[in-house]
């Protein structure tokens, strides 16, 4: 099985005749990954370190904690307090992460249909969001209560939304298949007119 650096080698022969790229320079690439989480407000430092323990585990690289930019009386929010992690991954991490993203972690969500297509924005970065971290197996599963979302950002060096969203087929990204609505006989059968 071809890995993702491999596949994103051979974009250039592939995509050159959809996209006319005459130059293997023009070839899509993947800039870097960018692995995000928000814990909130938390007092609990114990929480805060079990959630920086697994993002670590999760992406082999230690999370940088980002603090509240002001403060919110309504949520209890000081300024400077850490309500968020951030890992941002380059090179061979972030190949080795996308692997497992994809072949690995994706697969073993709960009624796995696909991704969905429409998260790229007009930069041409995709933007992945996960509900439950427990779906990589470098977290375990013994406390099911400590359980966060994490949102993946893969930033490329493409301008254009529909060839970031072929580029990120090429290299196997799941997403869904698009169908036409069914439509039921019966209800053709009602529409028709009466003779």
């Amino acid at each position: 099985m071809e890995t993702i650096k491999q596949k994103t080698n051979k974009a250039f022969d592939v995509m050159k005749t959809d996209f006319g790229y005459k130059n293997p320079m023009q070839a899509p690439k993947i800039e870097k990954v960018v692995v995000s989480c928000g814990v909130g407000s938390i007092r609990d430092k114990k929480k805060l370190d079990i959630v920086e323990d697994r993002l670590a585990k999760i992406t082999g690289q230690k999370p940088v904690r980002k603090g509240a930019k002001i403060s919110i009386a309504a949520f209890k929010v000081r300024e400077g307090d850490p309500v968020g992690m951030q890992v941002t991954l380059r090179g061979q991490k972030m190949y080795d992460f996308l692997d497992r993203l994809i072949n690995i972690a994706l697969p073993r969500t709960k009624d796995f249909r696909g991704i969905s297509g429409n998260a790229v924005d007009e930069m041409g970065n995709y933007t992945l969001g996960i509900r439950e971290n427990t779906i990589f197996p470098e977290s375990s599963d013994e406390d099911l209560k400590d359980v966060f979302g994490l949102a993946v950002t893969v930033v490329t060096n493409v301008k254009n939304p529909e060839e970031t969203k072929g580029f990120l087929t090429h290299l196997g990204f799941p997403f869904k298949k698009l169908e036409a609505p069914k439509v039921k006989v019966a209800a053709l059968r009602s529409r028709a007119p009466k003779k």
